[in-house]
């Protein structure tokens, strides 16, 4: 533990150098930039560094971990066939304490939690030595911001957590859980300490840290925490500050949105942020986007490489869309193959399908048929000829979107429709905004179901927020479907195993 306790409160220059590249923020390599005990903290020019390592640990987002807060709801399957089996049993609600993937999302965000621990004592040492007190309480209010991020997907997940006060993991093993309402209350007071002190704008807007978090994410985050609790009024002030604030509005084109026109978009609040620098070889920073790709296409682009194909859009969520008359949301968010075109016209009511529903998107990539799904996720696919000429990994320099305005929509019009008063405009402005960009009618005195179904067609596959909201508004049928049986006691998942032998407080649980 002594060696893991100096790596988080050192970060490692290799994280450094990740957003040096991506926001030309340095003039010196950032391989020169390491903390080390000798770390002078009378250089205020360097006090950004500790931040920095806090957003690079933060997009350094392994393959495994959205998966598994995303897989469970009914609009996204695990793809199967596969070597990871477990992966689609969890899927299905069949829990495995001993599966690596559940250990491996609980090191990560807690070794990511105490970055943000580490980069905030980091500060108050910069301060100490003289730097600018101000600019490092906005860092410090950065490094909170990501933390609750962070710490809002852990508890969703498994429930009860630890909520760390500082930079010290050894302190865990004293440690006592918290339970999911009290993480969520933390996660909201820890949002109004950091609202007053950063910056007020959006995030495309920043200078010092391009697409840095800003007032308005925290003030979302403190929406979804909210929301988790159903204090709908707090829900409500907090998303009508963000759209009075008037510095985001929706992106026209729902499909660009997922593709490079999204990357800074203004429609985006939080977002991880990859490159490939311009530059067809040499240094890359990318997600793993091939987990959710077609494992068999012919991309227009020759040469370009496939994906895995463990994360379908479900059959449910198809004919939900169908049944709305979606186009582009729905063209956006599944990738179709002949196979799967064929089992939605199985079904009699759905014999005859729009002429756009095709194998071959709108960017001119076919989609074959594969064995592990009948369908890949749009939204994490990027047109092949969107790609930097002689880049080849499957989304290669593309972002990964955390939060987004249609998102802040949408939580505004749900708690007014759940008695919350509004200081902005109405639910049905809101809702409405959504659906003319979908190319949906109006609607008037729009109702709460009226809402979870935009915010269905809206969100798929986007941080597990389907099965989230069917969990605290206990539509526990929603998502007994295809096979899967769910009741309220599978919500969280078991504590990793690798865990429960360590820290005291998972013991028995």
């Amino acid at each position: 533990m002594k060696q893991l306790k100096k790596y988080l409160i050192y970060p490692a220059a290799m994280l450094l150098l990740f957003l040096t590249a991506c926001h030309d923020l340095l003039d010196e390599p950032a391989e020169n930039k390491a903390f080390t005990e000798e770390t002078d903290y009378t250089r205020s020019a360097d006090m950004i560094l500790p931040i920095i390592g806090v957003y690079a640990t933060a997009y350094d987002m392994g393959w495994e971990c959205y998966p598994l807060i995303a897989v469970r709801g009914d609009d996204v399957n695990a793809g199967g066939l596969g070597d990871q089996q477990d992966f689609m049993e969890t899927d299905f609600f069949r829990y495995n304490k001993d599966y690596w993937m559940y250990n491996s999302l609980w090191e990560a965000s807690y070794g990511k939690i105490y970055t943000t621990y580490s980069a905030v004592n980091q500060l108050e040492l910069y301060k100490e030595n003289g730097a600018d007190s101000q600019l490092a309480e906005q860092y410090i209010a950065e490094a909170k911001v990501i933390r609750a991020f962070l710490m809002f997907n852990l508890t969703r997940v498994w429930g009860s957590v630890f909520i760390p006060l500082d930079f010290d993991p050894t302190n865990l093993m004293t440690t006592e859980l918290s339970s999911k309402d009290q993480v969520m209350q933390y996660i909201s007071e820890l949002m109004d300490e950091a609202v007053p002190l950063l910056p007020d704008m959006h995030p495309r807007e920043r200078s010092d840290i391009k697409g840095g978090v800003t007032r308005y994410t925290a003030l979302a985050i403190k929406a979804l925490a909210n929301l988790e609790l159903k204090n709908y009024q707090a829900v409500a002030d907090a998303t009508s500050q963000i759209i009075q604030s008037g510095k985001f509005e929706l992106e026209a084109d729902f499909y660009e949105l997922f593709k490079i026109k999204g990357k800074l978009n203004k429609e985006n609040l939080l977002e991880w942020q990859y490159s490939d620098f311009g530059q067809g070889s040499g240094d890359s920073k990318g997600h793993l986007f091939g987990f959710y790709g077609p494992q068999n296409w012919t991309p227009k682009v020759a040469g370009l490489g496939g994906g895995w194909g463990f994360f379908e859009p479900s059959l449910k969520y198809i004919k939900f869309m169908l049944d709305r008359g979606e186009t582009v949301r729905l063209e956006t968010s599944v990738l179709f193959t002949d196979r799967g075109i064929a089992e939605i016209k199985s079904d009699p009511k759905y014999a005859s399908l729009p002429e756009w529903v095709s194998n071959t998107t709108r960017s001119g990539d076919v989609i074959n048929d594969f064995v592990r799904a009948l369908f890949s996720s749009g939204k994490h696919y990027l047109p092949t000829d969107q790609y930097i000429p002689g880049r080849t990994e499957y989304g290669s320099n593309k972002n990964f979107i955390c939060i987004r305005y249609a998102e802040v929509l949408l939580m505004y019009a749900e708690a007014l429709t759940q008695g919350a008063s509004g200081s902005s405009i109405s639910a049905d402005e809101a809702v409405n905004s959504v659906r003319t960009r979908a190319g949906l009618n109006r609607l008037s005195g729009v109702t709460n179901n009226q809402v979870m179904d935009e915010k269905f067609a809206e969100l798929a596959m986007e941080w597990g927020t389907r099965f989230y909201d069917m969990i605290r508004l206990e539509k526990y049928g929603e998502l007994s479907y295809d096979g899967r049986t769910f009741n309220p006691d599978l919500t969280f998942l078991p504590y990793p195993q690798n865990q429960a032998d360590l820290l005291p407080a998972l013991k028995g649980e």
